[in-house]
């Protein structure tokens, strides 16, 4: 039911943005940078953060009023990426407001060590002073994880549908893997999650009638790295397979970020050097090039989760039998989490070399 809602929000929300940026001039223009051909109008992914907000965020938060730093978060993502749709920001500006997102989400876990730190030294046999420099390292990290997240897919949104269809796919295989691991409302989020997305979709691909923008990019990276976090706690194959479902984004954009660095480039400048926008310079039509991202995730994503999950597909009511045997799942998922990132690095390094022969080759004729 609420994913039907938010589909139905979340469409009728895109088709109404659509009018609101052509009104108030949201229009990205054809470019050197850009990889479209065409005036289009930008934003239109406020529809989605409104339809999650609604369908998933506020109605935990009221349920469970911890929550409520999250939906903080949200907002705070949302509002940056609006504002930058309006009327571009300095990096710096908008990587504050993602730190301070990070925060939000982890302030709660480290106030509530503050409050009580007897139970977790406890917990883990150590001194104060330890157990909060380990809270301090694992704070940097959930940080980076969420900053990094946010931008990732920013930097990954500048094809017709490419973002949607990849963010559907991650939510999900979430969702599954939060069912499986007995979370059904956790999934049931990432369910709605999907079902937003899939709204703005049809005006969004095959031929974009708007584009989502910074609201709608950065929220998601947002959302995805939170419903992930959800399985840190169940084991190494779990978190493995977070990272396996996301790999086709993380490969090209993590490997281009390097890349730019290495070379001296400013990485947080608009560029077309993603291997995504080779390939539609090199001549592929957005469609194809989601549909060859679409192919790694099925052909090469799918089975590989499949393989892993399956090692572990123990009863969930014999608990004490998939404590003795989850190292047996560990090892073969982390093989299969280096495998399929050295495939990907490798497949990006031939890829975009394929495609500069072509794009040199076409600029002969």
């Amino acid at each position: 039911m609420l994913a039907a809602l938010a589909f139905a929000l979340s469409a009728a929300l895109t088709y109404a943005s659509i009018g609101y940026a052509r009104r108030r001039r949201l229009i990205d223009l054809p470019g050197q940078r850009r990889s479209h051909a065409a005036p289009t109008p930008r934003g239109g992914g406020v529809a989605i953060v409104v339809a999650v907000l609604l369908c998933v965020g506020v109605p935990i938060a009221l349920w469970s009023p911890d929550r409520w730093p999250v939906v903080l978060a949200i907002v705070l993502v949302a509002a940056i990426g609006w504002i930058d749709d309006h009327r571009p920001l300095a990096a710096g500006v908008r990587f504050a407001v993602h730190w301070l997102a990070a925060l939000i989400v982890f302030a709660p876990t480290l106030l509530q060590f503050l409050a009580a730190p007897g139970a977790a030294m406890e917990a883990f046999s150590g001194s104060f002073g330890a157990i909060l420099a380990a809270y301090l390292v694992a704070g940097l990290v959930v940080g980076l994880v969420i900053v990094w997240s946010i931008n990732l897919h920013n930097f990954m949104d500048g094809i017709d549908g490419l973002l949607a269809v990849q963010a559907i796919f991650v939510f999900a295989v979430l969702a599954v893997l939060l069912g499986r691991h007995g979370a059904p409302e956790a999934a049931a989020a990432a369910v709605v999650m999907a079902a937003a997305v899939a709204g703005f979709v049809p005006f969004n691909f095959p031929h974009a009638r708007i584009f989502m923008g910074d609201v709608g990019s950065g929220v998601l990276g947002l959302l995805i790295a939170l419903v992930g976090f959800a399985l840190l706690g169940q084991g190494t194959a779990a978190v493995a397979s977070v990272l396996i479902a996301c790999s086709a984004f993380v490969v090209d954009a993590t490997a281009t970020l390097l890349s730019r660095m290495l070379r001296g480039r400013r990485w947080y400048s608009a560029h077309r050097e993603h291997l995504y926008q080779w390939l539609v310079r090199a001549g592929r039509s957005h469609a194809q090039v989601v549909g060859l991202y679409t192919g790694w995730n099925l052909f090469v994503v799918v089975p590989v989760l499949f393989w892993i999950n399956r090692l572990q597909n123990i009863p969930s009511s014999a608990p004490e039998f998939a404590s003795a045997t989850a190292p047996l799942a560990s090892g073969p998922a982390l093989l299969a989490l280096g495998g399929v990132y050295g495939l990907g690095a490798t497949l990006w390094w031939a890829g975009k070399r394929g495609c500069l022969r072509q794009v040199r080759q076409r600029g002969r004729r």
